[in-house]
């Protein structure tokens, strides 16, 4: 069977962290792809800044030169609140032949009680945990734990460093650096 990793976010844009844990989990439980799922309306947090097209297209070119990352757009497709229930079991229905290892980070660790449908959700997939400063990963979840390095770097963050003028060249891929200047995204001159 085909093990994937599905890691979702509204990758708003998507930095360096991103794929720094999405390579860690796919060494560490030997898995054959990752894919980079993009919300459409996150549940637990506001809307993007940045379009669908955009934020596809920054995940696009950032893992152009990585076989064995993908994009998925399937919560595109859907209005409303993205809940990951809906996603695994559309993924499940269109890839029975496919073990899927749902990745989170520290902050969604502690929020698992309130997902939508959690009990569910946990027969129909594995969850990987991965570390983050200033979070508790401890759970009554069965979760594996993926010890990545601790980069403490987020969207927000970076959005931040935009709207001040500060330098944020290095927090993301040069291909979706390049892609926010040339877009002008999140007010970057």
């Amino acid at each position: 069977m085909k093990k994937i990793g599905l890691l979702g976010g509204t990758f708003d844009p998507p930095h360096i962290a991103h794929f720094i844990i999405a390579d860690e989990v796919k060494f560490a439980l030997q898995l054959d792809e990752i894919w980079f799922i993009p919300t459409n309306v996150p549940p637990h947090k506001q809307s993007a800044l940045s379009s669908n097209e955009h934020r596809a297209n920054m995940l696009n070119h950032a893992i152009k030169k990585v076989s064995y990352f993908k994009v998925s757009t399937i919560e595109f497709n859907r209005s409303g609140k993205s809940y990951t229930i809906d996603t695994i079991k559309v993924l499940k229905k269109q890839h029975a032949d496919v073990l899927f290892y749902f990745i989170i980070g520290a902050d969604m660790i502690e929020y698992l009680p309130n997902w939508k449908e959690i009990d569910s959700l946990l027969k129909e997939v594995q969850f990987v945990g991965v570390k983050r400063p200033g979070y508790n990963e401890n759970t009554d979840y069965p979760i594996i734990e993926v010890e990545v390095p601790l980069i403490d770097v987020s969207s927000t963050d970076i959005k931040q460093r935009i709207k001040n003028d500060l330098p944020f060249a290095f927090f993301l891929p040069d291909e979706v650096f390049q892609y926010v200047k040339e877009h002008q995204l999140y007010g970057c001159k």
